[in-house]
């Protein structure tokens, strides 16, 4: 993607001083500042995900296996197999419901099974550059089979823009490049279909109108940014011709497990015959879970998140403001998950699927 001209992956190395580095988007600071921050150790890189400087499921992934790499050649001398898998261990711990990320650190573990440490490090650094690469190259192809979609409602609406809504943020800064959601939406811009974004807030931490906006702006798609509630109301006037999320975790069934609110969205379609799909790429797919709401672990994150916001004021300073009672208590789960019969299709990088195990197999039968 793009930004003030320049390419950007979300997540690169590059040489800093002398020294290969792994580099970020620092995407807490969006989208009143672009910045870029360095992960030096095991610790940064915990941190950049547990903080959500980097977040959304295929990024997520990609900077764990990168933080395998920085572990292993960061590791001190002595007992390398015991440092590894306490690195490791840690990754795990950072966000316990997107499955990207236990998916690439075992990756990054067959890689690196029976190495020693020299060859361990050009072994790490080869596998987190593969996952990064697959993972952008899914969300392009991605991008192409949710184009035909677009396309056939926009034949159908005789030139008139396809009005989409997504929630959260499932855009390239959730992944390598590309996006899962977004991809579709980016593709069919730029095939000169006309398309129009619906972007939800996205509380409580306003991925929606953080992120996707700055994105979407990025790019020159039309949007709006509306309340999280108005998504309902959209459907129920004929406001909106489908709707594309993202997803964290799908079962084997097709249950879909994305950020808070989702659900309720896939509700509102579901009443008001609005296609409903849901993009990822295969490594999102858990195999091997079958009942999304029993047993998809929800991460509960902490409750400022919800009692807290942040924004630009008038004197153009971040600030941050309570918006409740000062004793007020809060939970806060993250995410919330769609069960499988209120999803139109699963748009992957191999082709568009139904929601079911007998359609999620048709396309990976090696899951069989």
């Amino acid at each position: 993607m793009n930004v003030n001209g320049r390419h950007y992956r979300t997540i690169w190395t590059e040489e800093r001083g002398g020294e290969e580095t792994l580099c970020i988007i620092d995407q807490t600071a969006l989208p009143h500042e672009f910045r870029t921050i360095e992960l030096k150790t095991v610790d940064d890189v915990c941190r950049a995900i547990r903080d959500m400087h980097v977040r959304g499921a295929g990024l997520i992934g990609a900077a764990a296996a990168w933080g395998v790499w920085v572990a292993a050649r960061t590791a001190p001398e002595g007992d390398f197999s015991g440092f590894m898998a306490e690195s490791m261990g840690k990754m795990r711990a950072t966000r316990p419901t997107a499955s990207n990320l236990a998916w690439a650190l075992e990756r990054q573990k067959k890689a690196l099974a029976g190495l020693g440490r020299k060859d361990a490090v050009a072994a790490a650094h080869a596998e987190a550059q593969a996952i990064a690469d697959e993972d952008a190259s899914f969300c392009r192809r991605i991008g192409e089979h949710g184009l035909a979609i677009i396309r056939e409602i926009a034949a159908r609406k005789g030139g008139k823009p396809v009005h989409i809504l997504t929630h959260c943020n499932a855009g390239w800064l959730a992944f390598v490049d590309y996006g899962s959601a977004l991809s579709p939406v980016y593709a069919a811009f730029d095939a000169g279909i006309p398309v129009h974004v619906w972007v939800d807030e996205t509380r409580p931490r306003n991925q929606g109108a953080s992120l996707t906006a700055w994105e979407l702006g990025m790019h020159g798609v039309p949007h709006d940014l509306v309340a999280d509630n108005a998504g309902g109301h959209l459907m129920q006037h004929g406001m909106v011709d489908m709707v594309i999320t993202g997803t964290d975790r799908v079962t084997r069934r097709g249950d879909a497990a994305n950020k808070i609110g989702t659900y309720l969205k896939a509700l509102a379609a579901y009443d008001n015959t609005v296609p409903f799909y849901v993009a990822l790429p295969s490594s999102t797919f858990d195999f091997a879970l079958s009942d999304g709401v029993r047993e998809i672990p929800i991460e509960e994150r902490k409750a400022d998140e919800v009692r807290v916001m942040s924004g630009l004021s008038e004197k153009g300073a971040l600030e941050r403001v309570l918006i409740c009672p000062q004793k007020t208590p809060a939970r806060n789960w993250a995410f919330d998950v769609t069960p499988a019969r209120l999803i139109t299709g699963l748009i992957t990088e191999r082709g568009v699927c139904e929601a079911s195990e007998k359609g999620i197999l048709s396309l990976y039968p090696e899951q069989a």
